[in-house]
Order: C-alpha cells, then sequence, then structure tokens
C-alpha cells in the first residue's frame, strides 16, 4: 500500500507539472518578489534557467534547449537564476582618477622585457589538450586543477627564490565541477586593503553542437586571454611586484553558460563591500582578422572613462593600433562585474565583426594564432594593473 501511494504521489507531481510548464515558461519574472513564487517549481523543473538577453527586458525560464538554441544563434545572455541581487547591495565607494599615461616608464620596461611567447605557447598547447574545458565537465574540473598548478608553481618559485613578493591563490568554489581562480598581490597601503584592481579571463571551452561531450579546444575561447594573463602573473611575481593597493588576477569557470563564475565572484565583492578601482577583461587575444592587425576596443556596456584610459595604455605601450568595437550586451564576463556596479572595460583581439570564426568549435585551435598578438595584450594586462593600482581617490 505504500509503495502504491508513492507511485500516485510521483505521478500526481508530474501532472502538476505538466500543467503549469506552459503557463511559467511563457511567462517573463518581473521581479525578485515574483521569482519567489517560481522556487518550487524550480527545484521540480531541474533544468530550467532564468536568463536575461537584454538590459532592458526581464529574465525568462528557459529550458536548457532554448538555452543552446541562444548560445547557436550567437545571442548573449546572462543566467541570472542564482544572482538576481547582483547590483542591488548599497555601497559607498571612492571616485578613482587613473593617472597619466605614460608614467612609470622604467618600471614598465622592466616587466615588459621578461615577457615571452615562449611559455605562452607551451601553456596553450597543454590547456587546449584536455578533450573539453566545459564547467560541468570532468575535463573541465581536471583543466582547472591544471591552471591552478600552474599559478601555484609560479608563486611556489618566487617564495624558494626568497623572492620579496606577497602573492597568494586560491579556488573559489562553485555548485558545479569547475572552480574559479584568484591569485592576489597585496597592497603596501593599509588604508587601502579594501580596494581591488582586477584583470580577469575565462578558462571554461564549449562545442556548440555537443556542450558536455564534444571536443572543444577553446584555443582562442578563452585559451588565449587565460595564459594572456597568466604570463603576465608570471612577470609581476619574478620581478617582485608591490602594489600599494591590492592587485587581482581572475580566471573565471561557466562564462560560455551566462557568467555564472564572474556574477558569483562580483556578487561576493558587492556584499563585502570591496571597491573595484577597475576590471579589465581578456577574452579571446590570439587571432588577426583579415583586417589590419588592432586591438579590439569594446565601447558598449563598459565604463567611459576605464575604457579611455585602457586606449591610452594601448596607444603607449604596444605594437599595434586599437580599433572601437561593439560586443553587444553579456559579451564576456566583465559585464558581470558592470552589473555589480563597479568600472569594467574590454579588450578582444580584433574588431568584434573580424574575430575568429572557429569559436566553439573543434577548430578553435592553436594553429590560428598569433603569439605575438598574445603578448601585446600581455603588455596592456600588467599596465593595466601598474597604473590602477597607483590610481588617485578622490571624493
Amino acid at each position: 500500500m505504500l509503495k502504491h501511494n508513492k507511485v500516485r504521489s510521483v505521478l500526481g507531481l508530474v501532472l502538476f507539472a505538466f500543467i503549469l510548464l506552459p503557463n511559467i515558461q511563457s511567462r517573463h519574472v518581473q521581479s525578485t518578489f515574483e521569482l519567489n513564487q517560481y522556487n518550487d517549481f524550480e527545484s521540480i523543473s531541474e533544468g530550467f534557467r532564468l536568463i536575461q538577453t537584454s538590459e532592458e527586458s526581464p529574465p525568462e525560464w528557459m529550458s536548457q534547449g532554448e538555452i543552446l538554441t541562444l548560445f547557436r544563434n550567437n545571442i548573449k545572455f546572462m543566467d541570472v537564476t542564482d544572482f538576481l541581487d547582483l547590483g542591488t547591495h548599497l555601497k559607498t565607494t571612492l571616485k578613482h582618477v587613473y593617472p597619466a599615461v605614460p608614467l612609470f616608464q622604467d618600471e614598465v620596461n622592466g616587466f615588459i622585457r621578461n615577457l615571452t611567447t615562449t611559455t605562452i605557447h607551451e601553456n596553450l598547447v597543454k590547456f587546449t589538450s584536455f578533450h573539453n574545458r566545459y564547467y560541468r565537465s570532468s575535463y573541465g574540473e581536471q583543466s582547472s586543477k591544471w591552471l591552478y598548478s600552474q599559478i601555484f608553481d609560479i608563486i611556489q618559485d618566487a617564495n624558494d627564490a626568497n623572492l620579496d613578493v606577497d602573492v597568494s591563490v586560491r579556488k573559489f568554489t562553485h555548485s558545479w565541477a569547475q572552480k574559479s581562480i584568484i591569485a592576489r598581490f597585496e597592497g603596501s597601503d593599509p588604508e587601502k586593503q579594501n580596494q581591488v584592481v582586477i584583470v580577469g579571463a575565462h578558462q571554461d571551452s564549449i562545442n556548440m553542437w555537443l556542450p558536455a561531450f564534444g571536443r572543444a579546444p577553446g584555443a582562442d575561447d578563452d585559451g588565449s586571454g587565460t595564459v594572456t594573463i597568466l604570463e603576465a602573473f608570471r612577470v609581476l611575481v619574478a620581478g617582485q611586484f608591490r602594489p600599494v593597493r591590492p592587485v587581482e588576477f581572475h580566471w573565471y569557470s561557466a562564462e560560455e553558460a551566462g557568467l555564472l563564475g564572474s556574477q558569483a565572484i562580483a556578487l561576493e565583492y558587492e556584499k563585502e563591500g570591496k571597491d573595484v578601482v577597475g576590471m579589465i577583461q581578456n577574452d579571446m587575444t590570439g587571432y588577426v582578422g583579415k583586417n589590419k592587425e588592432s586591438f579590439g576596443i569594446v565601447v558598449d556596456f563598459v565604463d567611459e572613462d576605464l575604457t579611455t584610459f585602457l586606449k591610452k595604455l594601448v596607444g603607449a605601450y604596444t605594437e599595434i593600433p586599437f580599433t572601437e568595437t561593439k560586443c553587444g550586451y553579456a559579451c564576456s564576463d566583465h559585464a558581470s562585474w558592470r552589473k555589480a556596479g563597479f568600472p569594467s572595460a574590454f579588450a578582444i583581439e580584433s574588431e568584434f565583426s573580424d574575430s575568429n570564426p572557429h569559436i566553439h568549435s573543434t577548430n578553435d585551435i592553436v594553429d590560428h594564432l598569433s603569439f605575438e598578438h598574445m603578448l601585446e595584450f600581455s603588455k596592456v594586462g600588467f599596465c593595466f594593473l601598474i597604473f590602477g593600482e597607483k590610481s588617485y581617490d578622490t571624493d
């Protein structure tokens, strides 16, 4: 009798779900209050997520199939299911004025001369050897562990050599297998310990046709950004970088799934009341398009002052010009920081329309990339950190 009751209960639950499903799929969620009405349903209908595709429109419940359709049609989105309060926490931050460019020439040039394409190439070859780096797959977990070990070894080598550098690395745990990674240089000014300057990239990759199982080397998207900032990190550690305010390198998990990793970290920083002086994202830094080689500086959905500062750095410290480009809503992890109310900017390999056509496929491989082009992004990455950590605080 007990067994029959359980069967009837399960059948009733399934029937209940099928009755509700059409209504909930078609409804926009207007507010956090309305979302709370559907929390029970979400637990019943595993796999449905709240997806937002623009700042103007409210999020929608979507199935995994519908989300994949967005992805295949190159429609950018944020999965806000677990982050509806991102950008809602009250905070008081100082206004930061970025220093004039070019200053600190000796310091910057001292680091630049130690950059090399050799380590960038070696790291990217290894990073693309994983079958994929999908955030829920065992491969994504393994690739994240490898990346963490590389960062840890750089720090350990500095400690073994008794270098005077205060740097650490930690894993940021999520509810899925692949962890985000945060490396941090401590600041020397005790009054600025709540401030932070961030450079980021995303470590996951995806095959748009078989996300969890398909081969996705992700050499450019975003293996290139990952190893680009890893090289900048290596050089700063070896050069005993001692910033005034804390500086962090972020390698985000689950960017391809709707900026999940960066949203989680931005929300934590927002809740803790951290003052993010600036954040720059490096997503796809290795492909040289058919047009003239250039930096793509994204000018939509970014902080205007920080983007102007980024243009000055590119003009002063790299061998190639920049071109302004647009990439739309939620096109990479800088969008999470913007939504949290922090200044963020985005540099990409070229004009967006001339960027790598092979991404999200089995053909996103090392052979299509320029390591000299990536090296220029490494320069900009640590120039941004060197200048950003010297920014002036104003009321």
